[in-house]
């Protein structure tokens, strides 16, 4: 039930989001079956049940109605090696919202419990935060191919070649030792590898996927560390996201992140996504596990 993104990470990713519908199986939840994409360790990259679940609640949910938020707790690591099965209960079905519950399942245990609410269009009272200003633009970053793509490390080499999304870092990349400013800030220009299908919910999906892969590094970086360092054990514990306007996955989108806590072993980010224009499209925010060697 595994697919090797090595050859094609886009079209990996789009078979991952095509989830099947269970044999038409249904109890109190409607059921489907998704596919899980390799990665060098042995656990399911999270984002990739956040998109999965995604896709599964909007798939009972009128086209017109819009998955606009979704709250979101990883309870158990995935195994790559089993299918996820995805469990959604029509929670409520109102005038202009509906809302779903999703549990996603590996051998009778949930490793996922998920929220969320769709809306439909509506006209009313407008505003957002600022795009950062001075910028760089994406065309004048090094990709991750380019800066990691000659290391023989199997997880550089996963993050070049076997992401489905073009990512050019604006602040360091923190896979190896780095020497830059202790700040609690990141940001990266994220894109699909390649055009997406134009239905609206891949696109959606496919920036809740990305969502997940920078959330905790403003938390390391602000503490000068790196993910390659032996010892350190990270998790995500939970994840939350709006989407405000919306925007293509496989156009140039501007991920920015901070952190404002760290304590206990946890540590809270919050993400914003622009456009190239400076339209403000997504939120996220996240706390991580965060266990150090030093600390054990």
């Amino acid at each position: 039930m595994t697919m090797d993104p090595t050859q094609d990470p886009v079209g990996a990713l789009i078979r991952m989001l095509d989830l099947a519908d269970g044999g038409g199986a249904r109890t109190t939840e409607d059921i489907f079956v998704g596919r899980t994409i390799t990665t060098p360790r042995a656990r399911v990259y999270g984002g990739q049940v956040l998109a999965q679940a995604s896709m599964a609640a909007m798939r009972t949910v009128d086209p017109d109605r819009a998955i606009h938020s979704l709250h979101a707790y990883f309870l158990r690591g995935g195994d790559i090696e089993l299918p996820i099965t995805f469990g959604v209960e029509r929670v409520r079905d109102g005038r202009s919202f509906s809302a779903r519950r999703i549990h996603a399942y590996q051998e009778g245990k949930t490793i996922l419990s998920m929220i969320a609410s769709f809306q439909e269009p509506a006209q009313g009272l407008e505003h957002q935060d600022e795009m950062p200003q001075d910028v760089p633009d994406p065309e004048s970053l090094p990709s991750l191919r380019e800066t990691f793509g000659a290391l023989n490390i199997p997880e550089a080499r996963a993050q070049a070649f076997e992401r489905p999304f073009d990512m050019r870092y604006i602040t360091e990349p923190l896979f190896l030792p780095w020497q830059g400013p202790h700040d609690s800030y990141n940001a990266v220009w994220v894109k699909a590898l390649a055009p997406l299908p134009d239905d609206p919910a891949i696109h959606r999906a496919a920036l809740a996927y990305v969502s997940d892969y920078t959330m905790m590094e403003p938390i390391l970086r602000r503490h000068g560390r790196s993910w390659g360092e032996r010892g350190m054990n990270v998790a995500s514990l939970d994840h939350a996201m709006w989407w405000h306007r919306y925007a293509r996955a496989d156009e140039w989108i501007l991920y920015t992140q901070t952190s404002p806590n760290a304590s206990s072993a946890r540590g809270l980010a919050i993400g914003k996504m622009f456009t190239r224009d400076g339209t403000l499209i997504a939120t996220t925010v996240q706390e991580g596990m965060m266990r150090l060697p030093e600390f054990h």
